[in-house]
């Protein structure tokens, strides 16, 4: 409730940037025996979005994970599966695949990884694991931001879709044909499509023009979730849904050139995965190097960003 003079001050109690991630990290760190040269700047660039509350506990599963292999300090390593164990869940490695499931799950995360690798501006891949975890994940790859993100333009954004559409690329590559496994890539690429091109104003056809904003929490149906009343019409709708599709179309395209261009590659690392389980940042940088870059028409969206006379 707010009213001049009476109740006007807000005050906004964010999530930390990554300064604050630290000094809370060090904070906490003070209660356990941290070993050596641990990189505490890393593990603040590797939580974003971590509350307050959300890093005391990653310290309390890293030192947990030190306590049960016995070790006397907890290391960097031993964030980096409480990272996992918070970020992805447990691992299930009581969860059996069957074998053509397992060659599939390492296309599709190398798929990710390849592309993450090979376009300019993305977040560098931190680790690559077929292992399954929680209750859906049958493999994750994991991305270390190098910093905290505020703006992101319109070739980030592409970049970002192609990388989720990568693991859905591999597999048609590979196997000509596709599976379950990339329904949470494609959600979260129709969100950032979507956004794009109705709260963004990156749409050359639709225009400058903010179609949706985000949803009252006081507003909507009960049991809809984020419904909110549409203010365009049928024709208007049509042309969303033809300008989110073809931002898909064109970030599969590129993902797909990549990988097309380093099939052999893909291949070959897929089968490093499926025989370690999990690649760590040096094995994945070794992969790195052996990656052919892509010419400036295979990286170019195919959605141009202005109107052609």
């Amino acid at each position: 409730m707010l009213r001049a003079g009476r109740f006007d001050r807000q005050v906004l109690v964010d999530r930390p940037d990554k300064i604050g991630r630290l000094a809370i990290l060090r904070v906490h760190l003070k209660a356990i025996k941290l070993a050596d040269n641990v990189p505490v700047e890393d593990i603040a660039a590797l939580t974003p979005g971590f509350t307050g509350a959300d890093l005391a506990n990653l310290v309390n599963e890293a030192a947990l994970l030190a306590t049960r292999r016995k070790a006397n300090k907890v290391g960097f390593e031993d964030f980096t599966q409480a990272i996992e164990r918070i970020v992805a869940g447990l691992e299930k490695r009581n969860r059996l695949l069957g074998k053509h499931e397992r060659e599939i799950v390492a296309h599709h995360e190398m798929g990710h990884a390849l592309v993450a690798m090979a376009l300019p501006g993305v977040d560098p891949v931190q680790k690559v694991s077929i292992i399954p975890r929680g209750i859906a994940a049958l493999g994750y790859t994991i991305q270390r931001p190098l910093d905290d993100r505020f703006l992101l333009d319109r070739a980030e954004l592409m970049n970002r879709m192609a990388v989720l559409l990568g693991g859905r690329a591999a597999e048609q590559i590979i196997f000509d044909d596709v599976s379950t496994g990339a329904a949470d890539d494609l959600a979260k690429a129709t969100v950032i499509a979507r956004n794009m091109v109705v709260r963004f104003g990156m749409d050359p056809n639709l225009g400058l023009v903010v179609y949706e904003t985000d949803a009252s929490p006081f507003l909507g149906t009960p049991g809809t979730g984020d419904w909110h009343p549409r203010q365009y019409g049928e024709e208007t709708a049509a042309a969303i849904d033809q300008a989110i599709r073809g931002l898909l179309d064109a970030a599969l395209r590129r993902a797909s050139a990549v990988l097309a261009a380093n099939q052999m590659l893909l291949k070959e690392a897929a089968a490093d995965l499926l025989a370690k389980e999990t690649l760590s940042a040096a094995e994945i940088a070794k992969i790195a190097a052996l990656l052919r870059p892509i010419d400036a028409n295979e990286r170019s969206v195919a959605v141009p960003l202005v109107r052609q006379g």
